[in-house]
């Protein structure tokens, strides 16, 4: 199964029949590079991706100045220090599902609720991280 796939039938895939989907996704290499993403996937900068990546490797690091994804800052809130990030940025937000060689993004707005997106990102990374990805 192609990367792309992965993308476009379990990250954007509508959530539970109720006709909402997540706003964008992407599956981005620890080296921040881009393995698949949805045609709305913001364009980001290589030092967004490695200060998420730091995050992770040191948890607490974003925290003070936000996650910065495309331009647009997420204020960062609860996780599981080295595997989640979450963030909010008003009535949305993102979730960062790392993996053993990638990081698997989900962005949202309403009306998908923070639980869904983290439920789609996180259950896809969990999978992942079994295939020894």
């Amino acid at each position: 199964m192609s990367w792309q796939t992965y993308v476009d039938d379990h990250l954007m895939c509508e959530i539970d029949g109720t006709g909402h989907y997540l706003t964008a996704a992407a599956i981005l290499g620890i080296d921040g590079s881009v393995w698949a993403q949805s045609s709305t996937f913001p364009q980001f900068k290589p030092d967004e991706i490695a200060a998420v990546v730091k995050d992770f490797e040191e948890p607490g690091t974003l925290a003070p100045t936000g996650l910065h994804l495309g331009g647009a800052k997420y204020m960062v809130i609860q996780g599981e220090p080295g595997a989640v990030i979450r963030g909010k940025k008003g009535p949305g937000g993102i979730c960062v599902k790392k993996t053993d060689q990638a990081l698997v993004v989900g962005i949202y707005d309403e009306p998908v609720t923070p639980g869904q997106c983290n439920i789609i990102v996180e259950r896809l990374g969990d999978y992942l991280i079994e295939q020894g990805l």
